[in-house]
């Protein structure tokens, strides 16, 4: 009698709530592991223990922090060393170390789910620009305490059509946020680390970081938070702006120094904010929650069943590929030349 081959073991970091289908065929080929520890200390004693031996691609979510912190240098080392891949449910992948991933001998493979969140997060990044514009949060905030749009009424906003949104980081999110402004009449700039096929810019204006800066009504930060972007807005960056800007994050909350930011809100340098990300998520800036021309929502870019379930199979994609063939649908671009 013949021995029935071992089926690949994947390491279930978090869960799958919505692509119960690619999880299901995803199944038939795989052995799932799912960690016991329910914090980081446990889940470094697992890994000493040897339970997660044999592992060859880990699926994580953002949720999995809550067991095993960051993948940083201290768990890269404890790992198993026959974990290969891990695929990264989500467009920004700040929680590894994507250094300390690469530099193993063998390396780490790391993907994520990128165009999967593209329009949920733009739809959110537009909600907040034309909601700051409009100073909405301040009537809002009056109209819940009973005192309609409030005693003294809040300053009058603005329209979007012709103001100019200055881009910073013209990815998938921030190319599908142009399309959205577009359609409300504002004028597009943009700038990336490097300039843009004309193809992908499709008429937005390619400019200086300095120059978004200074002629920019409104900002949107749309880049990924590493060791080059974080506080890429802080109190020089904010110096440069026009006075009564409008600043909108949808990105990392790190990217932008919450501090400088609550300084230039109660200068009046920044007219109003939208910030669906925070520094230090979920604690809050006390200066952000006390000034109601910022608008905030908890995170929620991508809140959507068909978001989600989309990043899921994205996610479920890469595990599959990386099991039958070795390679990754989507690996992070620092890792582009590993695969």
């Amino acid at each position: 009698m013949e021995l029935e081959e071992k089926k690949p073991r994947v390491l279930l970091l978090g869960s799958v709530d919505f692509a119960h289908d690619a999880w299901k065929s995803l199944n038939q080929l795989v052995e799932v592991v799912k960690p016991a520890a329910e914090n980081r200390p446990e889940f470094i004693e697992e890994c000493h223990r040897g339970t997660f031996d044999g592992i060859q691609v880990a699926y994580r979510d953002f949720h999995s922090l809550r067991v095993t912190g960051l993948i940083d240098q201290e768990l890269v080392d404890v790992l198993p060393c026959s974990l290969r891949f891990i695929a990264s449910c989500g467009a920004g992948y700040d929680q590894l170390d994507i250094d300390a991933c690469s530099a193993r001998n063998p390396p780490i493979l790391v993907s994520n789910t990128p165009t999967a969140v593209d329009d949920a997060t733009a739809d959110v990044n537009m909600f907040l620009i034309l909601g700051a514009l409009r100073n909405f949060n301040t009537g809002m905030h009056a109209l819940r305490e009973g005192k309609w749009i409030g005693q003294p009424a809040p300053p009058l906003g603005h329209d979007p059509r012709g103001k100019t949104l200055g881009i910073l980081g013209m990815g998938g999110i921030g190319r599908n946020l142009k399309t959205k402004a577009e359609a409300f009449g504002m004028k597009v700039i943009y700038h990336n680390r490097q300039k843009l096929s004309d193809e992908l810019a499709r008429g937005a204006q390619y400019v200086t970081f300095d120059e978004l800066l200074s002629t920019s009504d409104v900002i949107s930060l749309n880049l990924p938070l590493n060791k080059n972007t974080r506080h890429i807005i802080s109190k020089a960056e904010f110096a440069k702006m026009k006075d009564g800007v409008v600043v909108v994050n949808t990105a990392r909350g790190a990217v932008m120094d919450e501090a400088a930011l609550v300084e230039a809100l109660d200068s009046g340098k920044v007219f109003s904010a939208g910030l669906d990300v925070f520094e230090h998520e979920p604690e809050i800036h006390p200066g952000l929650i006390q000034n109601r021309n910022v608008l905030l929502v908890p995170h929620m870019g991508t809140w959507t069943i068909e978001t989600l379930t989309a990043m899921e199979t994205w996610a479920i994609d890469n595990v599959t590929l990386a099991v039958t063939k070795g390679k990754l649908k989507s690996p992070v671009p620092e890792q582009a030349k590993l695969q």
